[in-house]
């Protein structure tokens, strides 16, 4: 692995507004190519904020990031060239086939306009979307819809892919496929930020382990290091413990309890 940082953030804040709470309060981080970052926190904690700012898709905040050396408050569309970014909730433009998405996002991202084409039919083959590469994108499942997505984040052979709860309505085979595609991307050097509420798939696919908490980091390390530093068995365990979250069963047993009592009387 190459010594070189390819995401440097130092000292990141950022709120919403003057009025309210810091959302990140003193970020800082150091991330090299080939890494594959697990980044994972509890609801709230900045999870998609990081990652937004990180694409310039929010501004006001406190810090610096550097991507590829360079401040993106100085640089903000060069770099977008060499990063591909799968969100959580991503609005596609419903009314275009698959295939003019696809050749929309091949043309802004520069890619061989004689390639194209091929490139599309064969990667929405694999992913197996083929047969409707033609029809609107309204009449896609929720899964086609992510496939789509991931083609189009990947299409331009990024340098970082910024993935943000991707799995969204796949099935179990893609997301085999899914997990296997980015071990061998991060074989070829490319730098994988994973945001996900999913333990135990960030478990198996990170080498590198972010735990955020109420907007700072709590923990950094292989899953190795965390559970020895939470004494605990499971990702999903030390996560609950390095969070201080263990009420779950307590909050589980009382839900279902409500479930089934009666309210009492107003008269007794």
């Amino acid at each position: 692995m190459e010594n070189e940082v390819v995401i440097r953030i130092q000292d990141l804040k950022f709120k919403f507004s003057e009025e309210s709470n810091y959302v990140l309060n003193g970020i800082n981080l150091e991330i090299f190519p080939g890494q594959v970052i697990g980044y994972i926190g509890p609801n709230g904690a900045g999870k998609t904020t990081t990652i937004k700012l990180l694409l310039n898709l929010l501004s006001g905040y406190e810090g610096k990031i550097e991507i590829f050396g360079k401040d993106i408050r100085l640089d903000k569309v060069n770099y977008k060239f060499k990063i591909g970014y799968v969100p959580e909730n991503g609005e596609l433009y419903e009314n275009l086939t698959g295939a003019e998405l696809l050749e929309f996002f091949g043309k802004i991202y520069k890619v061989e306009p004689k390639e194209l084409p091929q490139k599309i039919n064969k990667l929405a083959s694999l992913l197996e979307i083929s047969d409707s590469i033609n029809e609107r994108i309204s009449s896609y499942s929720k899964g086609m819809k992510q496939k789509l997505l991931i083609i189009s984040a990947l299409l331009h052979n990024p340098e970082i892919i910024f993935l943000d709860e991707p799995l969204n309505g796949l099935d179990a085979n893609s997301v085999q496929i899914f997990k296997e595609m980015l071990a061998l991307l991060a074989k070829e050097g490319k730098t994988i930020f994973y945001s996900s509420h999913l333990m135990d798939v960030v478990e198996k696919i990170s080498d590198r382990i972010i735990l955020l908490n109420k907007g700072k980091i709590i923990a950094d390390g292989t899953f190795e290091e965390i559970k020895k530093k939470s004494k605990s068995g499971s990702l999903e365990d030390a996560f609950s413990q390095l969070t201080g979250f263990n009420e779950s069963n307590k909050v589980a047993e009382d839900f279902v309890n409500s479930l089934t009592s009666s309210p009492k009387d107003k008269s007794e």
